[in-house]
């Protein structure tokens, strides 16, 4: 490979113009090439905002095109098993924004393909929502001071229910998959912690059942849920108790409670880039907040990581395509549990 990567970018969303493209920019000896979007119009228009020289009409010719070595995939999941396929056919590295995939089945198929190119990068946006306070709350964990976890309890609202709101891209089955809401980002932020889940029992409610449509201009069903919960069996025999919701006005959070035998943690997110951290051991009066320590923190390195990969400098962490397949195997267990009535057993092969 020349020393310097060059990178060609699928479906130049918000997270990409937010966070990949000029990142990827700042990096020493990487030149974004070439862009495709799901429009030739929006294509030259991203092209325009960020230099970039080369616009492909399709996403086919961009994953061929022998003038890059990577792909960075910003689209819908709907895109990302085909793309990600295809560019590692092609000997591309792979970066594809999360979620990996709209079922498990592809989600196993990408990393089935990744392992058979071991020689090719892949990675998976990472959910970031707990970044900032991941190391220090492992490291309480590791050094006892909840004792052993009994219990985990996470809310993630997102305020009142809106009627009126159209159909966003989140709600339509036919891009998202069994994607629900932040679910997804969100477990895969607590199992970094206390790793994944055993067995789920889940049961979901979609209050409005149909949305405008701006793209289409038409009416359409829609049957992705806007409120879960989720009881799951941890490792540890710890249960856990998760939920999403787009209609609980007033609901706390986002936030986390870890419930141990000596000790409770508690993660607060006000606002989205300020985490409170807080605790009590038993014998204390009442919970204190945590102070996070700059060298025990996390920030978004997610383009640097890529790179340093590529270069061989380091290894994927945040997040590999093996750990991708697992929250979409809680997201599919989810999905069978709220529609089946049953408990689900993790890992689902």
């Amino acid at each position: 490979m020349a020393d310097t990567i060059r990178v060609g970018v699928v479906g130049a969303g918000a997270n990409t113009r937010l966070h990949h493209i000029p990142k990827l920019k700042k990096i020493d000896g990487v030149e974004i090439a070439c862009v495709a979007n799901r429009s030739r119009e929006s294509s030259e228009k991203a092209a325009k905002e960020f230099g970039i020289p080369r616009v492909h009409a399709h996403w086919q010719e961009l994953v061929n095109d022998p003038g890059i070595d990577a792909v960075v995939i910003g689209t819908w999941p709907y895109m990302h098993c085909p793309i990600t396929l295809a560019a590692l056919e092609a000997g591309k590295h792979v970066l594809t924004e999360a979620r990996i995939a709209m079922n498990a089945n592809e989600a196993r198929d990408m990393l089935a393909a990744s392992r058979e190119r071991p020689e090719l990068v892949t990675q998976v946006v990472p959910g970031p929502p707990t970044f900032a306070a991941d190391p220090m709350v492992m490291q309480l964990l590791n050094d006892g001071y909840i004792g052993e976890l009994q219990a985990l309890d996470l809310h993630v609202p997102t305020g009142f229910l809106n009627r009126d709101a159209p159909l966003h891209w989140r709600m339509n089955r036919e891009y998202s998959g069994l994607n629900i809401m932040s679910m997804g980002i969100w477990y895969e932020s607590v199992s970094r912690w206390v790793g994944h889940a055993t067995a789920v029992m889940a049961r979901t409610r979609t209050a409005v059942p149909y949305r405008f449509d701006q793209e289409r201009g038409e009416r359409r069903a829609v049957t992705i849920p806007d409120h879960v919960e989720v009881l799951a069996d941890l490792a540890n025999g710890a249960i856990a108790r998760m939920h999403w919701s787009s209609v609980a006005g007033f609901m706390p959070g986002p936030e986390v409670w870890l419930y141990g035998s000596e000790g409770t943690l508690r993660l607060e997110q006000r606002g989205r880039d300020n985490l409170v951290l807080s605790g009590g051991k038993r014998g204390d009066k009442e919970m204190a907040q945590i102070a996070i320590p700059a060298d025990k923190t996390y920030k978004w390195r997610v383009e640097e990581e890529f790179i340093g990969a590529i270069r061989g400098q380091e290894q994927v962490r945040r997040t590999s395509f093996a750990d991708a397949v697992a929250y979409m195997d809680f997201t599919e267990a989810v999905h069978i549990s709220s529609s089946e009535g049953r408990r689900v057993h993790l890992p689902l092969e």
